[in-house]
């Protein structure tokens, strides 16, 4: 498996793989292009689709300024490797020919025709759930110290960082207010469940809480902020709201928050490395499922969990989310993604106590539901990932709800 690094990229909202990864490829094209004045950008399949509501055209145009940028979309052609591909070439006349096919594989990462097939830097000898409690079981270590032994003191700095950011995201989600941009209308509602907390004790008070932390974080996503992929930008505010109320509820310190986050990309890893963590691919399962499976490893370690318990609580964070479809409203970041962050939240923190209650023995293991979610991501039809052509893009966009 790759470093943990690759499931916890830091840049601007809504999406990690049609709006972060494609600046990333803006800016590398640029850079061998410094003074061209004109450039070309088309666009297929999924980012096509919906770059309009990921702002996908607007992240590029930016990044290639001050040159000139012409988006072409491409809704009905698919290149066969990924649902996200865009080809750049040079518009100024005269210019040698340099066209550059290139795809956002999720997470922000992205790959082109040259290394497609070239197997990424592996970095953890072991590649599944079983071969990590393996490692366990013969050594003693946990989750966290494993990656610590294997990535070394660079890790724990990232990681630093990337918690730094998740707060930020937090507190400033907290402050804005008003409307999300985008044409839906919908109000920023973090403050509001913030605010409502202040009255409330015991369950309540914690459940509104972290509904308000989850909240902040993607609607700080969908408005463009800077946020932390954890494993994406739209499942970005699970892992922050699980960790701040976890770090809240055991008062405890920021170095077991790096610890549980040590912890919570080993898991995203492993789904990464055996399935996938893009909408585009897998659906909404690969991204929500797989942030509440991370959030709940790591709330269950936070809570005195063994690696048995962890795995367990992992490994229902995902289960429960298999057959998640991709289906936003208009393409944005927004409906039905942002509610889908606040209950993954719930259900991670509840994952986390019913497998620490356990004695960490379940039917089904983690590594079994990882290829139950590639299998199901396969099966499911193009509709419902990361196109916007059907379920609740289709539907919610008839009817806007006001009671």
């Amino acid at each position: 498996m790759e470093s943990i690094k690759e499931i916890f990229r830091i840049g601007r909202g809504p999406s990690s793989s049609h709006t972060m990864g494609p600046v990333r490829a803006a800016k590398a094209y640029k850079q061998k292009h410094e003074n061209v004045k004109k450039f070309k950008v088309t666009l297929y399949g999924s980012l096509a689709l919906t770059g309009k509501g990921h702002l996908t055209d607007i992240a590029i145009i930016n990044e290639l300024k001050p040159a000139e940028t012409e988006i072409v979309w491409k809704q009905q052609e698919s290149k066969p490797f990924h649902p996200n591909a865009l080809e750049f070439e040079l518009a100024d006349k005269g210019c040698k020919p340099d066209k550059w096919l290139v795809y956002s594989v999720g997470g922000g990462k992205i790959v082109d025709d040259k290394n497609k097939k070239l197997a990424p830097k592996m970095i953890y000898s072991q590649q599944n759930m079983q071969e990590i409690l393996n490692y366990y079981k013969q050594t003693g270590k946990l989750f966290w110290e494993l990656v610590f032994d294997t990535e070394g003191e660079q890790i724990k700095v990232h990681l630093t960082e990337v918690w730094k950011v998740m707060k930020n995201a937090i507190n400033e989600g907290l402050k804005n207010e008003g409307l999300i941009p985008g044409g839906l209308k919908l109000q920023r509602k973090s403050a509001s469940y913030m605010a409502k907390s202040k009255s409330l004790s015991g369950h309540a008070k914690v459940t509104s809480k972290l509904f308000s932390y989850a909240l902040a974080v993607s609607e700080q996503n969908a408005s463009g902020g800077v946020v932390v992929t954890a494993p994406t930008c739209g499942s970005c505010g699970i892992l922050p709201a699980v960790l701040k109320m976890s770090q809240e509820h055991f008062e405890i310190s920021d170095d077991k928050i790096i610890r549980a986050l040590a912890t919570a990309g080993l898991v995203g890893n492993i789904v990464k490395h055996n399935a996938s963590i893009s909408g585009a691919e897998v659906g909404c399962q690969g991204e929500v499922g797989t942030a509440c499976a991370m959030a709940a490893a790591a709330a269950a370690q936070l809570a005195g969990g063994s690696p048995a318990q962890i795995e367990y609580a992992a490994e229902m964070g995902l289960e429960h989310h298999l057959g998640l479809t991709c289906d936003p409203i208009k393409g944005l970041v927004q409906i039905p993604c942002i509610e889908r962050n606040v209950h993954a939240a719930a259900r991670a923190f509840d994952a986390a106590r019913y497998s620490v209650f356990s004695d960490g023995k379940h039917f089904i293991s983690f590594d079994d539901v990882t290829k139950a979610m590639k299998q199901t991501g396969k099966d499911m039809p193009s509709l419902y990932r990361e196109t916007a052509l059907g379920g609740l893009a289709i539907f919610g966009d008839e009817d806007f709800v006001d009671n």
